[in-house]
């Protein structure tokens, strides 16, 4: 498929932090798609959270279903806007790598114990995973991503950390910095980057509603709230008046996935033209280009407020999760207190930064690791 002129394409990246010597039979966003689904930490997304504890449900979505959701409605997405498909699907396979045990519980409690330590955030952790902490290579720690991955894991950055990042970045020959330059110059990422963000948003909604009914903690008559869903509940069930409550559940989300995605393809063609971007440089000046049309960004806006309210925020999932970040902050105090205790491999490394060491080893843990260290470190078996 021909690119548009606005895409980024592969044969112009701005490259590797390492030089390589191009691969034969693929690009280079292949190339890092690649080296992201043979991680180390790709395959521990298996076992991380996405709301459900693994122990809770073998079909409850975990941080890999949801990444490979991602990636599904980010490529189709992608097609439609003749954007570059590859990079789409690498951005969306690598954005939680950095993600910790127990899903944001995990985070907001490792991020509370790093608060005197420069402080902790799953997609600046991320980016870590991929820059420094994969050991596969014998050239370089990491995985050695194209700029333009890199760009697009990076989906939020504060202003000190994206300094920091320009410090130890390598001087790039076009003086263009590297992927903290657009939070200081407060440009934006490549179309793809910005594609991936919102299909994040869609798969979460989506895979929430679908999860949560499974859970029964929400129901298919409170979802009759959101005017989202309740328009193609009521449409499915229309043309399908004894459908059981299952399939009618997956029709509607598949009607309202599908519906969103073509708001954000007509949005999209819309806001371009009117911009008209002459190159992917030329798109990162831009406003935001990617987005839902203003009356789709209200219903998804009332579908997050109904899921926090009644799923995230759910008596049973806070109690849960309540118990995971007494998990974490009882392993991060743990370790701090007996590095030992963590292979050789964190425990020796930078002893002036034995925090963010720790940091790292929790972070890349999955839920039942988590739980069986903390049990042995600590005898308290804090669930089944």
């Amino acid at each position: 498929m021909q690119l548009a002129p606005y895409a980024c394409n592969p044969a112009a990246t701005r490259g590797r932090r390492f030089p390589e010597v191009a691969a034969p039979t693929r690009t280079e966003y292949q190339r890092d798609r690649d080296r992201i689904v043979h991680s180390t930490a790709f395959r521990r997304l298996v076992y991380k959270t996405q709301v459900f504890l693994n122990h809770e449900g073998d079909l409850f979505r975990t941080r890999l279903t949801h990444s490979i959701e991602v990636a599904q409605l980010g490529r189709s997405i992608a097609r439609a806007l003749a954007l570059n498909e590859d990079l789409v699907e690498a951005i969306a396979l690598a954005h939680d790598l950095g993600h910790t045990p127990f899903g944001h519980a995990g985070q907001d409690a490792l991020n509370a114990c790093m608060a005197d330590y420069g402080g902790f955030e799953h997609n600046l952790q991320s980016l870590r995973v991929v820059d420094a902490l994969e050991e596969r290579y014998p050239q370089f720690d990491g995985l050695n991503l194209t700029f333009e991955t890199r760009e697009g894991i990076l989906k939020h950055c504060s202003r000190s950390n994206a300094e920091k990042l320009e410090d130890l970045a390598p001087v790039h020959p076009d003086g263009r910095g590297d992927v903290g330059q657009r939070f200081l110059a407060h440009t934006q990422p490549s179309l793809e980057a910005q594609l991936c963000n919102l299909a994040d948003e869609i798969a979460y909604n989506a895979h929430d509603i679908d999860d949560g009914v499974r859970s029964g903690l929400i129901t298919l008559e409170q979802l009759q709230e959101v005017p989202l869903v309740a328009h193609f509940h009521d449409q499915t069930l229309a043309e399908y008046p004894q459908l059981p409550a299952r399939r009618l559940l997956y029709e509607s989300i598949r009607r309202m996935l599908s519906a969103q995605v073509y708001d954000v393809i007509a949005a999209t063609q819309a806001a371009v033209q009117a911009a008209g971007p002459t190159d992917a440089d030329a798109a990162r000046l831009c406003p935001p280009l990617l987005s839902f049309t203003p009356h789709m960004r209200v219903q998804s806006l009332e579908l997050k407020r109904f899921l926090m309210k009644n799923l995230y925020r759910h008596p049973r999932v806070v109690e849960t999760m309540d118990l995971a970040k007494t998990m974490v902050r009882q392993l991060f105090d743990a370790y701090l207190a007996a590095p030992q205790e963590m292979p050789v491999r964190f425990a020796s490394r930078q002893a002036d930064a034995v925090p963010r060491n720790v940091a790292d080893y929790i972070a890349g843990m999955t839920d039942r690791y988590a739980a069986r260290e903390h049990e042995r470190l600590t005898g308290q078996k804090l669930w089944g």
